[in-house]
């Protein structure tokens, strides 16, 4: 049988979700995966809706665009209510609680994890895209970090890698303390 995943970053522009897919698709593509990947954004160019939808397959996927959501990341209110309705009864959605008020509701499961204060403790809010491919690398049973920590140094601009690293290694801490608790 074959298998597919389904991911969306959503959030706001200006906030990286662009990299965050990209960096899953080279992820994706080098664990032997078929990936399609959409942008979506709203005309303003920083603050408007938008996301970054991955599409990928052990096989040849049947439909480049998502419907069937399996891991979602929420970065602001604006982006959880863009998502309901897609969003699989099995599905990891990661939420950023600081703005998020009311994360989408259903039989999936939502961890709420401070993404955007462990960026700003790192030293820039800009990173919050990074602390939740780290997230979502650990939670993700379909992605080895290695792979995805080799796609950042292939997707991340040279002077912002060292933060970029910093960045992806706190997300992963972050997973690990919602996977021992």
């Amino acid at each position: 049988m074959m298998k597919n995943l389904e991911m969306r970053f959503s959030g706001a522009g200006g906030q990286g979700l662009q990299l965050c897919a990209k960096i899953f698709s080279r992820a994706l593509t080098g664990e032997g995966y078929h990936v399609s990947m959409s942008q979506s954004y709203e005309p303003t160019s920083r603050g408007g809706l938008s996301r970054a939808d991955i599409v990928a397959s052990d096989g040849t996927p049947d439909y480049p665009l998502t419907t069937d959501l399996n891991t979602v990341l929420i970065l602001d209110q604006a982006a959880a209510d863009a998502s309901e309705g897609i969003i699989r009864d099995d599905a990891l959605v990661i939420v950023d609680p600081r703005r998020t008020k009311n994360p989408p509701k259903g039989k999936f499961k939502v961890i709420e994890l401070p993404l955007s204060e462990t960026a700003i403790s790192l030293g820039s809010e800009r990173v919050t895209n990074v602390v939740a491919t780290g997230v979502i690398a650990e939670l993700s049973d379909d992605i080895e970090l290695e792979i995805v920590e080799r796609a950042l140094r292939q997707s991340s601009p040279k002077k912002f890698l060292d933060m970029n690293m910093d960045a992806l290694q706190a997300g992963v801490d972050l997973a690990r303390g919602v996977k021992s608790a």
